[in-house]
């Protein structure tokens, strides 16, 4: 049983950065990890993919020149660096991997089958 487990999250200034970590435990079989995030009172919104084999990456569009995910296939790990943070920004992070032979998109989080616990990250002066 693969589960994810995130780290990294905190307080933050606006215009301040934060990494997150999210460590698999157990044999991880994937196509693409991601990174979600979920405000009070708002869905669930993709943030970042990355193809676990390719390491070919996608943004939303809100983080697009801010965010960089990146992978350690060796450590079954994939991060998430955060730069220039804005309230915006702040919610519950929680990172998802799917299965091989998982279907639909890598932005939507129905097609992801793992998921992390989540992390807060908080930006506020």
């Amino acid at each position: 049983q693969v589960q994810l487990v995130e780290s990294g999250g905190g307080l933050v200034q606006p215009g301040g950065s934060l990494r997150l970590s999210c460590a698999a435990s157990g044999r991880l079989f994937t196509n693409y990890a991601g990174w979600f995030r979920q405000a009070p009172g708002k869905e669930r919104e993709f943030v970042a993919a990355i193809g676990w084999r390719t390491g070919n990456t996608y943004y939303a569009d809100s983080v697009e020149g801010r965010f960089t995910i990146s992978r350690d296939n060796s450590k079954n790990a994939v991060y998430l660096q955060m730069n220039s943070l804005t309230p915006e920004d702040m919610a519950v992070y929680y990172c998802a991997a799917d299965r091989i032979l998982s279907s639909g998109s890598f932005r939507s989080s129905t097609r992801y089958n793992y998921w992390g616990q989540g992390t807060q990250v908080t930006v506020s002066s």
